[in-house]
């Protein structure tokens, strides 16, 4: 078979799965959009096989409208081409951080807010983090949020645009993901803003590959450390806790998964070599080249 046409074949079945289950839940195909936010004609090519590679998050979403987990629909397509490891300690699952793992420099934004609208950079920065939490969650709009940033400024603030004009890719650690991509099951799972890691991946400043899973706080109502956010991402992870790495730069987070029964591991953005020989000899992998 060519490529192509096992591409094609793997849609095909993806949808085919995605239509079986969805008729064994009882949902129409107006009822799964409806409750999933999916636009009809979205699920109906995707039931025909006629988008080529579904976002990740649209599948996570109809997996959790319909109440099965992601393998269910997914499949054993992408298991049935890697062997996935356990380390000697365990792991089977690393989940990376995004923001000061896995992307840097979103805090130049309030530098050219600041610079565009001659207010200091430590009264935005204090506007920013009084409300950073609640959008996390998703319980406050980034509309809500930029019309906040608008009226202190005296100007119109697109957040997401300066966050996206800010941030540019941790190199090493993109890669040292990319290699355990290769052996491991990953997923993302990060604090992050509505529309943010879609917006990441799509400008290509995340790496485009088979995520097993991408936890988005703002998407499931929960940030990390709460112990809620870890209880879902293990979910989601299909793995039991102590199979679970979380390669995260924040402490607080990391003691949160560590109580949930995780292994960590901590990204130092400012010792970047010892932190990806630390993942690599934990993994038991090389160092990737960057």
């Amino acid at each position: 078979m060519s490529e192509t046409g096992g591409v094609r074949a793997a849609e095909q079945a993806l949808g085919a799965r995605l239509q079986a289950v969805r008729r064994d839940k009882g949902f129409t195909q107006q009822q799964l959009c409806q409750k999933a936010n999916l636009s009809y004609s979205t699920l109906a090519k995707i039931e025909r096989g006629a988008i080529k590679s579904p976002s990740i998050f649209t599948i996570q979403r109809i997996a959790a409208t319909l109440g099965v987990g992601l393998d269910e629909l997914i499949g054993e397509s992408k298991q049935a081409t890697h062997e996935y490891r356990h380390t000697a300690s365990g792991v089977g699952f690393v989940y990376f951080d995004v923001n000061g793992c896995l992307v840097r420099g979103y805090q130049r934004a309030f530098t050219a807010l600041a610079a565009e609208s001659g207010i200091l950079p430590d009264v935005i920065e204090t506007l920013f983090w009084r409300y950073n939490d609640e959008i996390n969650r998703g319980t406050m709009s980034l509309d809500n949020f930029n019309d906040a940033l608008s009226k202190r400024l005296g100007q119109t603030v697109d957040w997401a645009e300066a966050y996206f004009a800010a941030v540019e890719p941790v190199v090493g650690m993109q890669a040292m993901l990319a290699e355990v991509a290769e052996h491991f099951k990953v997923g993302l799972f990060t604090n992050s803003m509505p529309g943010l890691v879609q917006g990441l991946l799509s400008r290509g400043v995340l790496p485009d590959l088979a995520y097993d899973v991408v936890v988005d706080s703002s998407e499931i109502g929960a940030i990390k450390p709460e112990a809620k956010a870890y209880k879902i991402a293990a979910q989601r992870s299909g793995c039991a806790a102590d199979e679970i790495l979380l390669i995260d730069d924040t402490r607080n987070c990391l003691t949160g998964a560590e109580e949930a029964g995780w292994h960590v591991l901590q990204y130092d953005g400012a010792l970047p070599d010892d932190s990806l020989r630390r993942v690599a000899d934990s993994l038991e992998l090389p160092v990737p080249d960057r």
